[in-house]
């Protein structure tokens, strides 16, 4: 009960913005946040049908609707500086909950300079608007590919994580960390569901691939109570619970859909792919909270000099439009960074 009174006092009678509000995470926490009363809910997303159809989920749910003149719905991309500052200038979010971003490991191999324009400026963007208009909190939705990262997805989510742990203002600056969803978009229950239904095969890319899921409530629950609870420059890791080996939970749904012939196929590991995801860096530890399934990470502090200077360096590389210098300049930020992909690896120390 404590963790929601926490959310109720940060929520309860405040503007609040969800940035990334009609995926599988940002419209989850939107649902949650509504039942803590806000003085205003804002959603924001630059994907226009699923946002047309989470508008009229959110305007037709009986929980809501004595509170429709509380929810605001803004199409705009993160990466839209003119645009982030205009809403913040009309809404003035006291409370931002940053989901939006780009998640899919291959296509982001495939795409580093949309990756870098969104996970890392879009992030930025939003960030300088949240302390430029005197928001309390930012709260940043991370990824357990931030780690060690062995890709650019995960490597853009680490340089957002430090260009905003790096912030010296009035805004407190709170990152969570978590893995898999269980049926978020794109992940592999719905994808195994699908080439069920089509009569396989079920695609696997490797046998000896794990990784942690969580249900979308829960996960979104502990994003909320994290975010009630951490001071500036916290990051919180989240206790995902046992590790599930991706085949067996193939053959598992192969059983259950009674449709045992299906065969099950292993692929090959795809650009940018670990067998195995990491919480927490080797260097860093953590330290209980109030909750056990969250826990404060310690993690290496950068100045914030320093990070903007990077930062401006891996911009100027952008700009260039040549993926192999914006890679290299995040290798730069990010030592620890080496590609599980044979077309960047080249660029490692």
């Amino acid at each position: 009960m404590l963790g929601k009174e926490n959310v109720q006092r940060e929520i309860k009678d405040k503007v609040v913005l969800v940035t990334g509000a009609a995926g599988s995470i940002g419209s989850e926490i939107c649902r949650q946040v509504m039942h803590y009363e806000p003085k205003m809910l804002i959603m924001l997303d630059q994907a226009e049908s699923p946002m047309y159809d989470f508008q009229f989920e959110m305007n037709n749910n009986p929980d809501f609707k004595e509170m429709k003149d509380r929810m605001a719905f803004v199409i705009t991309n993160v990466k839209d500086l003119r645009r982030i500052e205009e809403v913040f200038a009309q809404y003035k979010p006291q409370v931002v909950y940053h989901a939006a971003a780009y998640k899919h490991v291959p296509f982001m191999e495939e795409n580093a300079y949309e990756a870098v324009y969104v996970n890392v400026f879009g992030t930025k963007n939003v960030a300088d608007m949240a302390m430029k208009y005197g928001a309390e909190k930012f709260v940043m939705i991370s990824t357990d590919k931030a780690v060690n990262p062995t890709n650019v997805m995960g490597a853009t989510k680490r340089i957002a994580e430090i260009y905003t742990q790096s912030r010296n203002s009035g805004t407190k600056f709170v990152t969570t960390r978590f893995g898999n969803v269980l049926g978020s978009n794109g992940s592999v229950v719905p994808l195994f569901r699908k080439q069920i239904e089509q009569g396989g095969p079920i695609t696997v890319t490797d046998k000896r691939i794990i990784r942690f899921f969580m249900t979308i409530p829960e996960a979104c629950s502990l994003v909320l109570e994290a975010g009630s609870i951490g001071e500036d420059d916290d990051i919180f890791v989240f206790d995902m619970g046992e590790p599930v080996k991706i085949w067996d939970l193939a053959e598992r749904m192969r059983q259950l859909s009674g449709k045992t012939e299906i065969e099950i196929v292993e692929t090959g590991l795809r650009p940018g792919e670990k067998l195995y995801e990491e919480l927490l860096a080797t260097k860093e530890n953590t330290m209980p909270t109030e909750n056990e399934k969250i826990m404060r990470a310690k993690v290496r502090q950068y100045e914030e000099h320093y990070v903007n200077k990077v930062i401006e360096v891996l911009y100027d590389q952008l700009l260039t439009l040549d993926e192999f210098k914006i890679v290299g300049q995040m290798k730069n930020i990010i030592p620890e960074f080496k590609s599980n992909n044979s077309v960047f690896s080249k660029l490692d120390k």
